[in-house]
């Protein structure tokens, strides 16, 4: 029984409990009412909408199959409920758009904007039949007491873009607009323009396939499709190929903030009583805009201008064709003189006299040189003998005179500055001998070198024999060294460098992300994978053109190497020493340049810039290299010295580029290095390298300052030299003092300067030393200087056009953005490339050919400054 009353009573605490349950929980207010109304366009709805009422507004509009339309939905919540929001839920056919009023916003640092108007375009249902009526919905619900609002839906006008026809709309951050273009036949691919008279608010230009929904908002603009930021300018080039609908969407959006652009961070108010969460209301954030759809060129063009760039250079190899064989024939008709001058005449049986001027070059003997008498090039009678000669007077203007040497006896035997070598004693022994055991170092071991050196290279006055007497195998194997050298950096160098370039374009192609790389966004013109194809074919001249200049250097030595068999005197014995090593380095960074330069146009950032540098950087050291060797072949700086300079160079250039925009510290520790660097090198081209840098480096500064300036003031010993290393101190520490004082965002193009500077200086030192020394320059390195002159002129008047630069933001870069100025496919930078090709192949001809007038000359004729 007591079982029984038990479960009794539990059965009464159930139901008990079951009936006092709902009582217990909130009860609703009411049932939520349900309102439908039939709604038109272009009529306005003031309305209100509370947690017990939702609103729905039901449209209907015809669709064509060949027409597009846009719809437009606009509301204005004009309560002030930024906790509870109103809801705004717009149902099509095939896709719903679903936002809340006020609109929430988020910017940098998760700050919120608040935006009370919010308008939105409805993705348009695409339909099979020639007219459809369809029918779409606009919910509207809150869970606040009560919130009023505007509605108005309206059509678009003008929401299909039509080629070559400039619209002009605006937009915000909370009603941003887009529009559809459709590809007419015959037309593979378009650029879109947008363009505003307004740098600020930053706005967001996207490109995205007739999908739904569409992303328009700041939140999400990017997740599909091409995108890119926009302050005054923007463009996309867009491919038929890559929209299988043959129609896309162009996107406007108004950013949140300017910062993207460049701009200032907006004032964030924060109050002791305010949240940190609490939005802030950006009121009329708006902006204007015109957007203008062209076509782009076509597959004729391209293929046409890759024949206009393959006709330049080309025309370059068949124009050294003709002078090569133009050249040949003056060579063989020389060579026809001479046989007959040495044939005995038949009326005297003598030898035929022909005067130097006939036969093409000038008679050095009027200003001292004298190295051959009588025209002959091939008999060793003919030569002057250096050290039986008698001295005459030559002299500078305004400084002690120097002494040249004529000849006393014009049909004595050739000897050489420090010996009585015969060219007979020359000619006697192989020129060729193999370079495997030869050693620089093997010169150096006679007990007296260092002694020997110190009294020749410090002499008042030197000539090149003085600095020429190591062994030509050995100095050809050092000299080759800077070939190898930089064919090996130039394979480590390329290989990651195109995997990364490659990189940079997919990740471009994969994200839609065109803020990545810095193009000339209205003259970038793709193919395949590649975003600006002209960028990249205009360095095909800095390839082809340094494979012609190995060409001509190779038939050189080709040419040089047989004169050497043959016992040739000039050869042998007379002009500035022969040695292609430099030259071949020289035509391969040429060809680098060119290579890297390619890989750099592929997606051109601030990230990259040092791979469009480094060999501009090796060029402008090794032609310098190469003007110092002309006159210095024995003392020139070996090449694993000065590719670890070079290295060195690259190294600054990059910490400059990643850490020196605005770091003081930076700009003083490169300008200390810069003089120091100044300085030392100074002191070794003074010396000619007799000078140590050891512990007893200060007393020996200290010795020399006593007994020149203060025992006794005296002028300077190599008066030429002087001159030109106060001008080169003068203007590298001037350099430096800019640097550190104006610090220049873009570092490796003032490390360049640095470079082009010292080169030019000392190539105009150089020019000016052979003239004052009675030297003269033959036509063709004549023509060379002032056409290369003129070409750098063009040249460089392109290149600082400034098409785009990485110093500032994507969008800011984009304002310098300009058309194409050549066959609509190349721009600005373009005709630098070709141009700046050009000019540097001049002036490696101009290295080459500068000393051709000295082939004749003996070297201890031959003066070096």
């Amino acid at each position: 029984m007591a079982s029984a009353g038990a479960a009794a009573l539990a059965r009464a605490l159930l139901a008990w409990a079951l009936v006092a349950l709902p009582l217990a929980l909130p009860q609703p207010h009411g049932h939520r009412k349900v309102v439908e109304k039939e709604a038109s366009f272009d009529t306005t709805y003031a309305d209100w909408v509370d947690a017990d009422l939702l609103n729905i507004y039901a449209f209907n509009h015809s669709v064509r199959r060949n027409w597009t339309e846009g719809v437009r939905v606009s509301v204005n919540v004009l309560s002030d409920h930024k906790d509870l929001p109103v809801l705004f839920v717009v149902r099509q056919k095939e896709a719903v758009v679903s936002f809340q009023v006020p609109l929430i916003l988020r910017g940098l640092y998760q700050r919120k904007y608040a935006y009370q108007e919010v308008s939105r375009t409805l993705c348009q249902p695409q339909t099979k039949a020639e007219v459809e009526t369809q029918h779409f919905y606009v919910d509207v619900s809150t869970l606040s007491l009560n919130a009023s609002y505007q509605l108005r839906v309206t059509r678009v006008e003008n929401f299909v873009l039509w080629t070559n026809v400039r619209f002009g709309f605006n937009a915000t951050a909370a009603q941003p607009q887009y529009f559809k273009y459709e590809f007419p036949e015959g037309v593979d691919s378009v650029i879109v323009k947008v363009t505003s008279a307004m740098a600020f608010p930053c706005s967001v230009i996207s490109i995205q396939d007739i999908l739904c929904p569409v992303y328009d908002l700041d939140n999400n603009v990017a997740f599909i499709g091409m995108y890119q930021t926009m302050t005054k300018k923007a463009a996309i080039t867009v491919q038929k190929k890559d929209f299988p609908s043959n129609s896309f969407y162009v996107v406007v959006v108004v950013k949140t903030e300017d910062e993207a652009c460049g701009g200032a961070l907006p004032y964030y108010p924060l109050s002791k009583h305010a949240s940190p969460d609490e939005p802030v209301d950006q009121h009329n954030r708006q902006k204007m805009l015109e957007v203008m759809v062209s076509p782009a060129i076509t597959s004729e063009a391209y293929v046409s201008s890759v024949l206009f760039c393959l006709g330049i250079f080309l025309s370059f190899y068949v124009l050294t064709l003709v002078i090569a064989c133009w050249e040949s024939c003056r060579q063989q008709k020389r060579k026809g003189l001479l046989a007959a001058m040495d044939s005995p005449s038949l009326d005297t049986g003598h030898a035929r006299s022909i005067p130097d001027s006939f036969l093409g070059r000038a008679p050095y003997d009027s200003y001292g040189y004298g190295s051959f008498g009588n025209g002959s090039s091939s008999s060793a009678e003919g030569v002057t003998d250096s050290m039986g000669s008698a001295e005459v007077s030559y002299g500078y203007v305004g400084q002690e005179q120097f002494k040249r040497r004529t000849p006393s006896a014009p049909l004595r035997p050739l000897s050489i500055a420090m010996g009585e070598r015969s060219l007979e004693n020359v000619a006697g022994r192989p020129r060729l001998d193999s370079l495997s055991s030869i050693e620089e170092d093997d010169y150096d071991t006679l007990a007296d070198i260092d002694y020997d050196k110190n009294v020749i290279r410090t002499k008042q006055y030197l000539c090149v024999a003085d600095l020429a007497r190591k062994d030509k195998r050995v100095l050809r194997k050092k000299y080759q060294i800077y070939f190898w050298n930089i064919a090996t950096i130039a394979v480590f160098y390329a290989l990651p460098v195109i995997q990364l370039v490659i990189t940079y374009q997919t990740v471009v192609n994969v994200t839609g992300n065109q803020d990545i790389c810095y193009y000339n966004f209205l003259c970038a013109h793709p193919l395949g994978n590649l975003s600006a194809f002209n960028n990249i074919l205009s360095n095909l001249g800095y390839v082809l053109l340094g494979l012609l200049f190995l060409l001509i250097i190779l038939q050189r030595e080709i040419n040089y190497n047989r004169a050497l068999m043959r016992n040739d005197a000039h050869a042998l014995e007379c002009g500035i020493p022969k040695h292609f090593g430099l030259f071949y380095a020289m035509g391969t960074a040429l060809m680098m340049e060119g290579l890297l330069s390619a890989c750099y146009h592929v997606c051109p950032n601030y990230t990259n810039f040092q791979f469009d540098t480094s060999f501009m950087y090796m060029i402008a050291g090794l032609c310098m290299l190469k003007l110092y060797q002309k006159r210095h072949p024995d003392i020139n700086a070996s090449a694993y010295s000065a590719y670890a300079c070079l290295a060195l160079v690259i190294f600054f250039s990059v910490v400059g580029v990643v850490f020196g925009k605005g770091n003081t510290a930076f700009w003083i520790v490169f300008s200390v290095i810069h003089i120091v660097a100044t300085l030392l090198l100074s002191t070794q081209l003074y010396y000619m390298g007799r000078w140590k840098l050891d512990s007893g480096i200060l007393r020996r500064i200290l010795h020399v300052l006593y007994t020149d300036c203060i025992r006794q003031c005296s002028g300077p010993m190599y008066v030429d030299r002087m001159v030109l290393l106060v001008m080169g101190n003068i203007i590298n520490w001037s350099l430096a003092a800019y640097g550190l004082i104006v610090r220049p965002n873009d570092f490796a193009s003032y490390l360049l300067a640095i470079g082009i500077c010292n080169l030019l200086l000392y190539f105009a030192f150089y020019i000016i030393m052979k003239l004052r020394s009675g030297e003269r320059i033959k036509l063709i390195p004549l023509l060379c200087i002032v056409g290369t002159s003129v070409v750098w002129g063009f040249a460089l008047f392109f290149f600082f056009q400034g098409l785009s630069t990485w110093q500032k933001t994507p969008a800011e870069s984009r304002e310098h953005n300009r058309d194409c100025i050549l066959l609509d496919f190349f721009d600005d930078h373009d005709i630098w490339h070709f141009l700046s090709s050009i000019a540097m192949f001049g002036s490696f001809l101009v290295l080459l050919t500068l000393d051709d007038d000295l082939d004749c000359v003996q070297r201890d004729k031959i003066y070096v400054f």
